[in-house]
């Protein structure tokens, strides 16, 4: 069994719904939520003219290899009724895989553990909420340490 934690947000048209039909949708495709944090809202990161976010994460079960749900969870943001239109835009629903059990993937539309994570106060503190001492595979600290150090 796989254990993933996944953040999500949302800063366009009913926040809190998109994110409760996106979490629905993952529990309906071969994962399993046995974690959520509370839900906290925050300011933009990156492009920042645009509305606060609601973000949070969760953990997750499953048997899905990593790129299997890296494909589950863009079809689940399509579904929702995300559209693209540029890097860090506003958007119905964001789902990321930040971790995948302790392992490290690098490939050019997989990165995992999510690359910026470490620089995310709306990642890490929700993250913190369910997980503070799992360690980063690659930087080697605690999740409460790179909160703490943000």
């Amino acid at each position: 069994m796989n254990i993933v934690y996944i953040s999500f947000g949302s800063n366009i048209g009913d926040r809190e719904k998109a994110i409760e039909d996106a979490l629905n949708l993952v529990n309906q495709n071969g994962m399993r939520i046995t974690n959520r944090s509370s839900i906290i809202e925050t300011e933009p990161y990156g492009y920042t003219e645009q509305p606060t976010f609601l973000n949070g994460v969760i953990e997750v079960e499953t048997e899905l290899s990593c790129r299997e749900v890296l494909e589950r969870l863009l079809q689940i943001e399509k579904e929702v009724g995300r559209v693209r239109k540029f890097k860090w835009g506003p958007r119905l629903i964001d789902l990321d895989i930040l971790f995948f059990n302790d392992e490290i993937y690098d490939e050019e539309d997989l990165k995992v553990p999510h690359p910026d994570m470490q620089n995310r106060y709306f990642v890490l503190k929700p993250l913190c909420e369910i997980c503070p001492d799992f360690v980063h595979p690659i930087l080697k600290k605690k999740v409460s340490e790179l909160l703490e150090n943000l």
